[in-house]
Formats: C-alpha cells, sequence, structure tokens
C-alpha cells in the first residue's frame, strides 16, 4: 500500500476516533490534512493529468476547516466549498466520458434524479428558505457527481454513492434530526467516499498500463455497467 495512503488511513482513524471521544482539538488535527493527503498521492501518482480532482480535493480541505466552525454561516460556507469540490469532481467524470456513458442509461439518471427530490423534500422544510435552497442546490451538484463518477468503474461509482450517504448524514444533523453515532457515521462514510474518488483514477490510470482490456474511459470510451 503506498505510504501515502496508510497516512490517510491513520488520519481517517485519528479523526474518527477524535469524533467518538469528543475531542475537537484532536479533529483540528487530523480533518484539514484528509484531503491533501489524498492530492499528494494523486498527484506524484499521476501528475498534473487529473487537475479538476486535485482542485477538488482542495475544496474539500477547505469545506472540512469551515465545517469544525460553529454556527450556520460556518456550515453555509462549507457547503460552498464542497459545492466547488462537486463540480470539479463533476468536470473530470464528463472528461473521462460521463455523458457518452449516460446517454442510454436514462432510468438510472431518473433514480438519481429521485433520491435528489426525496431528499430536499426531506431536508428543506427544517431548514429554512435560505439554507434550504442552498442544499437544494448542493445536492442537485452531488447527486450529478455521484451519477458522472460511475463512467470510472464500480470504485469511483461506490465513491459517489457513499458521498451521498454521508452528506445525508450531514443533511440530517443540520436539520435537528440527530441521533446517536451520527457524527461518527459522517466521517467514516467521508473518509472512505473521498478515498475511493482519489483513487479511482489511479487504479484506472494503472489498469491501462498494465494493458487490460478495459481501458480508462477516458481513452476508450468504456466502462464498467
Amino acid at each position: 500500500m503506498p505510504p501515502l495512503i496508510v497516512a490517510f488511513a491513520a488520519l481517517a482513524a485519528l479523526d474518527v476516533a477524535a469524533v467518538a471521544a469528543g475531542l475537537p482539538p484532536l479533529e483540528w488535527v487530523a480533518k484539514p490534512l484528509l484531503a491533501p493527503v489524498l492530492a499528494v498521492h494523486l498527484w506524484r501518482m499521476t501528475g498534473t493529468r487529473h487537475v479538476p480532482v486535485l482542485a477538488g480535493l482542495g475544496f474539500a480541505a477547505a469545506g472540512d476547516v469551515a465545517l469544525m466552525l460553529p454556527g450556520r454561516v460556518a456550515f453555509a460556507v462549507g457547503i460552498a466549498f464542497f459545492l466547488g469540490a462537486q463540480l470539479c469532481w463533476t468536470a473530470a467524470f464528463l472528461r473521462a466520458g460521463a455523458l457518452r456513458y449516460l446517454r442510454p442509461r436514462r432510468r438510472l439518471c431518473a433514480v438519481h434524479l429521485g433520491v435528489w427530490a426525496a431528499a430536499v423534500a426531506a431536508l428543506a422544510p427544517a431548514l429554512g428558505p435560505v439554507l434550504g435552497t442552498a442544499v437544494a442546490v448542493y445536492a442537485s451538484a452531488l447527486v450529478t457527481m455521484a451519477l458522472t463518477a460511475r463512467v470510472l468503474g464500480r470504485r469511483a461509482a461506490g465513491g459517489g454513492l457513499v458521498f451521498l450517504g454521508s452528506d445525508l448524514l450531514v443533511g440530517l444533523g443540520a436539520a435537528g434530526a440527530d441521533f446517536p453515532g451520527r457524527a461518527v457515521l459522517v466521517m467514516v462514510t467521508y473518509t472512505v467516499a473521498l478515498a475511493l474518488i482519489a483513487t479511482a483514477f489511479t487504479t484506472a490510470e494503472a489498469r491501462q498500463a498494465d494493458g487490460c482490456s478495459e481501458m480508462l474511459p477516458m481513452t476508450a470510451g468504456t466502462a464498467e455497467p
């Protein structure tokens, strides 16, 4: 396992432990480093071939910091940063051929649209008009990212789906629907999703370099169903 992935796993475990134990200073040590470590790993493995992914990880790091601050203003700022992350990752998946991949899969698109509508309908009323609108816009970008991620296969698709679950848990907390263990589940799912999305690109390039029949969609226009 690459050293930076080991470092990421250690930071993720430390952050989850900090959340579980209620130790904010320890969380401040670990959480801001999660996305940057993955960005350095991706850069070392692929150089500048995936600038949108690197930019998305930068937005995610800024969002992580904002969401650790108290108050609705900080929450809104965090949403804005993660909106930037979702747009960057979506751009990367579109460049990999997501539109061509999704064009014949209308049922899959309809399911994701239904997920977006259900989540917004459930959360927006409790958040109020301003924050509810912001969440609706962010959720549309998040669902689009999860949908386009399928172009790179199971790893990226899994990352998109887990990200959906993680942010749904965040939304439940913001809407006042908290429950024991929610914060820990948020961090577990978030770190898993982040790692899957970032490493989907290195894994796809490694398969191509090994000469596998399943080529990168960005070069061959094919992907896993």
